[in-house]
Protein backbone atom coordinates (compact mmCIF):
# COMPACT_ATOMS: atom_id res chain seq x y z
CA UNK A 1 0.00 0.00 0.00
CA UNK A 2 1.40 3.54 -1.12
CA UNK A 3 1.44 5.68 1.97
CA UNK A 4 1.45 9.31 1.12
CA UNK A 5 1.70 12.04 4.06
CA UNK A 6 -0.72 15.05 2.91
CA UNK A 7 1.35 17.48 5.33
CA UNK A 8 4.50 17.80 6.80
CA UNK A 9 6.86 21.53 6.46
CA UNK A 10 10.00 21.75 6.21
CA UNK A 11 11.87 24.41 7.73
CA UNK A 12 15.62 25.60 8.26
CA UNK A 13 14.89 29.37 9.73
CA UNK A 14 12.65 31.06 11.88
CA UNK A 15 9.82 31.26 15.22
CA UNK A 16 7.61 28.30 14.60
CA UNK A 17 3.46 28.28 15.63
CA UNK A 18 3.22 26.53 18.26
CA UNK A 19 2.60 23.40 19.18
CA UNK A 20 5.36 22.99 16.13
CA UNK A 21 8.82 21.81 17.55
CA UNK A 22 10.68 24.73 17.63
CA UNK A 23 13.87 23.24 15.95
CA UNK A 24 14.21 23.30 12.11
CA UNK A 25 12.71 20.32 10.23
CA UNK A 26 14.66 19.87 6.88
CA UNK A 27 14.72 17.04 4.21
CA UNK A 28 17.44 15.03 5.64
CA UNK A 29 15.60 14.80 9.25
CA UNK A 30 12.50 13.81 7.45
CA UNK A 31 13.43 11.42 4.79
CA UNK A 32 14.81 9.26 7.64
CA UNK A 33 11.83 9.84 9.60
CA UNK A 34 9.53 8.80 6.35
CA UNK A 35 12.06 5.63 6.35
CA UNK A 36 11.53 4.33 9.81
CA UNK A 37 7.82 4.66 9.43
CA UNK A 38 7.17 3.19 6.23
CA UNK A 39 5.91 6.42 4.64
CA UNK A 40 6.91 6.38 1.01
CA UNK A 41 5.78 10.17 -0.55
CA UNK A 42 5.03 13.35 1.84
CA UNK A 43 3.40 16.56 0.60
CA UNK A 44 5.25 19.66 1.86
CA UNK A 45 3.56 22.69 3.28
CA UNK A 46 6.24 25.73 3.00
CA UNK A 47 5.35 27.36 6.70
CA UNK A 48 4.53 31.02 6.67
CA UNK A 49 7.31 31.93 9.59
CA UNK A 50 10.45 30.77 6.80
CA UNK A 51 10.76 33.19 4.08
CA UNK A 52 12.63 30.76 2.14
CA UNK A 53 10.42 27.64 3.15
CA UNK A 54 9.15 27.51 -0.82
CA UNK A 55 12.79 27.34 -2.40
CA UNK A 56 13.33 24.88 0.51
CA UNK A 57 10.87 23.11 -0.85
CA UNK A 58 11.56 23.18 -4.50
CA UNK A 59 15.61 21.82 -3.31
CA UNK A 60 13.77 18.68 -2.00
CA UNK A 61 12.01 18.09 -4.86
CA UNK A 62 14.73 18.51 -7.11
CA UNK A 63 17.36 16.01 -4.72
CA UNK A 64 13.85 13.43 -3.93
CA UNK A 65 11.53 13.94 -6.59
CA UNK A 66 10.18 9.81 -5.97
CA UNK A 67 9.82 11.13 -2.41
CA UNK A 68 8.23 14.98 -2.11
CA UNK A 69 5.73 17.36 -3.75
CA UNK A 70 4.43 21.31 -2.92
CA UNK A 71 1.37 22.92 -2.28
CA UNK A 72 2.86 25.99 -2.20
CA UNK A 73 2.65 29.78 -1.04
CA UNK A 74 2.81 33.24 -2.37
CA UNK A 75 1.51 36.82 -0.99
CA UNK A 76 -2.41 36.88 -2.44
CA UNK A 77 -2.08 40.77 -1.71
CA UNK A 78 0.38 41.73 -3.81
CA UNK A 79 -0.55 42.07 -7.22
CA UNK A 80 2.57 40.94 -8.64
CA UNK A 81 1.69 37.86 -7.52
CA UNK A 82 -0.99 37.13 -10.11
CA UNK A 83 1.72 36.83 -12.53
CA UNK A 84 2.85 33.40 -10.76
CA UNK A 85 -0.02 31.33 -11.45
CA UNK A 86 0.22 30.51 -15.02
CA UNK A 87 3.41 29.18 -14.54
CA UNK A 88 2.71 27.78 -10.86
CA UNK A 89 2.98 24.12 -11.93
CA UNK A 90 6.28 24.78 -13.98
CA UNK A 91 8.21 24.72 -10.90
CA UNK A 92 9.60 21.30 -9.58
CA UNK A 93 7.20 19.43 -7.72
CA UNK A 94 4.36 22.72 -7.50
CA UNK A 95 1.08 21.12 -7.77
CA UNK A 96 -0.65 23.24 -5.79
CA UNK A 97 -1.26 26.08 -2.98
CA UNK A 98 -2.00 26.41 0.45
CA UNK A 99 -3.55 29.45 2.36
CA UNK A 100 -3.58 29.21 6.00
CA UNK A 101 -4.85 33.25 7.18
CA UNK A 102 -3.14 32.54 10.63
CA UNK A 103 -1.54 35.98 10.57
CA UNK A 104 -3.43 39.27 12.09
CA UNK A 105 -3.52 41.00 8.88
CA UNK A 106 -4.70 37.53 7.10
CA UNK A 107 -7.67 36.62 8.91
CA UNK A 108 -10.03 39.27 6.71
CA UNK A 109 -8.35 37.96 3.32
CA UNK A 110 -11.32 34.39 2.72
CA UNK A 111 -13.95 37.73 3.07
CA UNK A 112 -12.75 41.12 1.87
CA UNK A 113 -11.92 40.69 -1.23
CA UNK A 114 -8.10 39.94 -1.38
CA UNK A 115 -8.57 36.13 -2.42
CA UNK A 116 -11.39 36.70 -5.31
CA UNK A 117 -8.48 36.95 -7.77
CA UNK A 118 -7.21 33.24 -6.95
CA UNK A 119 -9.91 30.95 -6.87
CA UNK A 120 -10.65 32.00 -11.24
CA UNK A 121 -7.31 32.05 -11.52
CA UNK A 122 -6.17 28.67 -9.52
CA UNK A 123 -9.70 26.91 -11.58
CA UNK A 124 -8.20 28.34 -15.15
CA UNK A 125 -4.67 26.84 -14.18
CA UNK A 126 -5.89 23.39 -12.88
CA UNK A 127 -4.23 24.19 -9.43
CA UNK A 128 -5.95 22.87 -6.52
CA UNK A 129 -6.07 24.75 -3.52
CA UNK A 130 -5.79 23.93 0.34
CA UNK A 131 -7.08 25.87 2.89
CA UNK A 132 -7.13 26.20 6.56
CA UNK A 133 -11.02 27.27 6.51
CA UNK A 134 -12.04 26.32 10.28
CA UNK A 135 -13.71 29.81 10.40
CA UNK A 136 -15.15 29.97 6.89
CA UNK A 137 -16.43 26.69 6.08
CA UNK A 138 -19.71 28.23 4.62
CA UNK A 139 -17.69 30.33 2.17
CA UNK A 140 -15.48 27.61 0.98
CA UNK A 141 -18.85 25.92 -0.13
CA UNK A 142 -19.80 29.31 -2.15
CA UNK A 143 -16.59 29.32 -3.57
CA UNK A 144 -16.65 25.70 -4.70
CA UNK A 145 -20.38 26.88 -6.08
CA UNK A 146 -19.21 29.69 -8.30
CA UNK A 147 -16.19 27.44 -9.33
CA UNK A 148 -16.84 23.80 -10.28
CA UNK A 149 -13.50 23.02 -11.80
CA UNK A 150 -11.75 24.31 -8.77
CA UNK A 151 -10.17 21.35 -6.51
CA UNK A 152 -10.67 22.67 -2.89
CA UNK A 153 -9.17 21.21 -0.17
CA UNK A 154 -10.19 21.91 4.47
CA UNK A 155 -7.29 21.06 6.13
CA UNK A 156 -6.91 19.11 9.25
CA UNK A 157 -10.66 17.98 9.16
CA UNK A 158 -11.48 21.82 10.03
CA UNK A 159 -10.61 21.14 13.89
CA UNK A 160 -9.73 23.70 15.79
CA UNK A 161 -6.34 24.70 16.83
CA UNK A 162 -5.02 23.69 19.53
CA UNK A 163 -7.98 21.97 20.78
CA UNK A 164 -8.55 18.72 21.82
CA UNK A 165 -11.74 16.17 22.05
CA UNK A 166 -15.11 17.60 21.53
CA UNK A 167 -14.16 21.21 21.53
CA UNK A 168 -11.60 20.70 18.61
CA UNK A 169 -14.26 19.53 16.60
CA UNK A 170 -17.37 21.72 17.06
CA UNK A 171 -17.49 22.40 13.20
CA UNK A 172 -17.53 19.07 12.11
CA UNK A 173 -21.15 19.36 10.97
CA UNK A 174 -20.00 22.22 8.58
CA UNK A 175 -17.65 20.37 7.59
CA UNK A 176 -19.85 17.57 6.63
CA UNK A 177 -22.06 19.92 4.86
CA UNK A 178 -19.45 20.51 2.61
CA UNK A 179 -19.59 17.00 1.02
CA UNK A 180 -22.16 17.99 -1.50
CA UNK A 181 -19.46 20.38 -3.86
CA UNK A 182 -17.89 17.11 -5.66
CA UNK A 183 -14.77 19.82 -6.31
CA UNK A 184 -14.22 19.67 -2.24
CA UNK A 185 -11.74 16.92 -0.20
CA UNK A 186 -10.49 16.72 3.25
CA UNK A 187 -7.09 16.47 4.63
CA UNK A 188 -7.77 14.21 7.33
CA UNK A 189 -4.39 15.62 9.03
CA UNK A 190 -3.03 16.33 12.57
CA UNK A 191 -5.62 13.83 14.43
CA UNK A 192 -3.52 12.69 17.48
CA UNK A 193 -3.06 16.39 17.78
CA UNK A 194 -7.01 16.63 18.82
CA UNK A 195 -7.45 13.49 20.34
CA UNK A 196 -7.99 13.83 23.96
CA UNK A 197 -6.94 9.75 24.98
CA UNK A 198 -3.58 7.96 24.25
CA UNK A 199 -2.27 6.16 21.64
CA UNK A 200 -4.24 4.34 19.42
CA UNK A 201 -6.50 7.67 20.24
CA UNK A 202 -9.81 5.65 19.58
CA UNK A 203 -11.17 9.10 19.91
CA UNK A 204 -10.80 9.45 16.72
CA UNK A 205 -12.68 6.88 14.67
CA UNK A 206 -16.49 8.19 14.77
CA UNK A 207 -14.76 11.34 13.48
CA UNK A 208 -13.11 9.78 10.86
CA UNK A 209 -16.19 7.64 9.84
CA UNK A 210 -17.94 10.48 9.46
CA UNK A 211 -16.04 12.28 7.19
CA UNK A 212 -15.46 9.09 5.06
CA UNK A 213 -19.31 8.66 5.04
CA UNK A 214 -19.86 11.83 3.68
CA UNK A 215 -17.02 12.52 1.72
CA UNK A 216 -15.88 9.13 0.63
CA UNK A 217 -12.51 7.50 0.26
CA UNK A 218 -11.71 9.09 -2.88
CA UNK A 219 -12.07 12.74 -0.78
CA UNK A 220 -10.41 12.09 2.25
CA UNK A 221 -6.80 12.35 2.50
CA UNK A 222 -4.03 10.81 5.56
CA UNK A 223 -1.38 12.77 6.94
CA UNK A 224 0.30 14.40 9.95
CA UNK A 225 1.44 17.45 10.06
CA UNK A 226 4.81 15.54 11.57
CA UNK A 227 5.87 18.19 13.52
CA UNK A 228 3.43 18.82 16.19
CA UNK A 229 2.32 15.49 16.64
CA UNK A 230 1.95 14.27 20.32
CA UNK A 231 3.81 10.37 18.76
CA UNK A 232 5.41 9.10 16.22
CA UNK A 233 5.35 8.89 12.55
CA UNK A 234 5.18 5.41 12.85
CA UNK A 235 2.08 5.95 15.49
CA UNK A 236 0.36 8.53 13.15
CA UNK A 237 0.01 5.54 10.77
CA UNK A 238 -1.36 2.60 12.43
CA UNK A 239 -3.25 4.26 14.65
CA UNK A 240 -5.31 4.55 11.40
CA UNK A 241 -4.32 1.78 9.32
CA UNK A 242 -4.36 -0.73 12.08
CA UNK A 243 -7.85 0.67 14.30
CA UNK A 244 -9.77 0.68 11.99
CA UNK A 245 -12.36 -1.86 11.19
CA UNK A 246 -15.14 -0.39 9.61
CA UNK A 247 -12.52 0.53 6.54
CA UNK A 248 -12.23 -1.93 3.96
CA UNK A 249 -8.36 -2.48 2.60
CA UNK A 250 -9.27 -1.14 -0.61
CA UNK A 251 -11.01 2.21 0.97
CA UNK A 252 -8.30 2.33 3.36
CA UNK A 253 -5.39 2.33 0.20
CA UNK A 254 -7.20 5.22 -1.23
CA UNK A 255 -7.22 7.07 2.21
CA UNK A 256 -3.54 6.49 2.73
CA UNK A 257 -2.43 7.79 -0.26
CA UNK A 258 -3.15 6.93 -3.53
CA UNK A 259 -6.92 9.15 -2.74
CA UNK A 260 -4.38 12.78 -2.68
CA UNK A 261 -1.82 11.33 -5.67
CA UNK A 262 -5.15 10.89 -8.12
CA UNK A 263 -6.29 14.67 -6.25
CA UNK A 264 -3.45 16.84 -7.30
CA UNK A 265 -2.35 14.94 -9.99
CA UNK A 266 0.78 13.70 -8.21
CA UNK A 267 1.83 10.92 -10.74
CA UNK A 268 5.68 10.61 -10.10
Amino acid sequence: MLIVDAQIHLWSKGTTLPPHRAEPYRMAEALRDMDAAAVDRALIHPPSWDADSNELAVKAVQTRPERFAILGRFAPERPESRLLVPEWKSRPGMLGLRFTFLQPHMKSWPTDGTMNWVWPAAEQAGIPVALLATEFLPLVGEIAQRHPRLKLIVDHMAAVRRAKGDAAFVHLPELLALAKHPNIAVKATGGPGYADDAYPFLSLQPRYRAIYNAFGPARMFWGTDITRMPCSWKECVTHFTEHSPWLSEPDKALIMGRALCDWIGWNQ
